[in-house]
């Protein structure tokens, strides 16, 4: 048995029902072998992975009918990897990447609790090399703007995993990052464009965000 509990939710997306495996609350903590210690994730932070989060509810309905011919898809800072269900459900070509230790437990729950057959995941370490990981046609991520000293690690990551031409989607709940990171995207050659998320959630809970969308070079300037 675990030392932290978890809930099951019925979560709808774009009329597909997924059972999703989670943290029952933000007060959840187990850490016997000490890796995320070792990894730099604080008590405070480390039941964060297992939340699932308004952002990811909105890029999961984004990726249920974005096309994906061609696209070989990593989602970044994935936590419990709702937008690579859905995609890993469409047959896309999928890696899941993470820095929490349990990330990759909790992933594998949920593919067996939906009936999906495995998926790659690769530790995503945004300060390191990763060199087994590759270059990529699409990233995507949400809510991962959540440190204002993450900019630069974050945009650097992706830049040294986006195959030429590539296309970068981030939905941002507004947490007021997003200008920085996207100077560092910019300072890249990428170009960057905005857009305000849906106002609702399917479940019918209020969002407040913005999808940020970043290909080929361009010296447009982000506010």
């Amino acid at each position: 048995m675990p030392a932290y509990q978890v809930k099951h939710e019925t979560i709808a997306v774009g009329g597909a029902l997924y059972l999703i495996r989670s943290l029952l609350d933000l007060r959840q903590y187990s850490d016997p072998l000490g890796e995320a210690a070792r990894a730099g994730i604080s008590t405070a932070s480390w039941p964060l992975f297992g939340q699932l989060w308004p952002s990811a509810r909105i890029l999961a309905a984004a990726m249920q009918t974005f096309d994906l011919r061609g696209k070989r898809v990593l989602e970044i800072g994935a936590g419990l990897a709702l937008a690579s269900l859905v995609i890993h459900s469409r047959a896309g070509d999928m890696v899941v990447s993470d820095y929490h230790p349990l990330s990759r437990v909790f992933l594998k729950e949920n593919l067996l609790l939906n009936r999906l057959g495995p998926l790659e995941y690769q530790t995503g370490n945004w300060e390191g090399s990763n060199p087994g990981l590759g270059l990529f046609n699409l990233i995507i991520g949400s809510d991962v703007l959540y440190e204002r000293q993450q900019a630069s690690q974050l945009a650097g990551f992706i830049d040294r995993h986006a195959a030429p031409a590539a296309e970068v989607i981030i939905v941002d709940p507004d947490r007021g990052n997003r200008a920085g990171f996207c100077r560092e995207m910019v300072s890249r050659g990428y170009r960057y464009s905005g857009r305000r998320a849906a106002s609702f959630l399917e479940n019918g809970d209020r969002f407040k965000g913005c999808f940020l969308t970043f290909t080929g070079a361009t010296t447009l300037q982000c506010s």
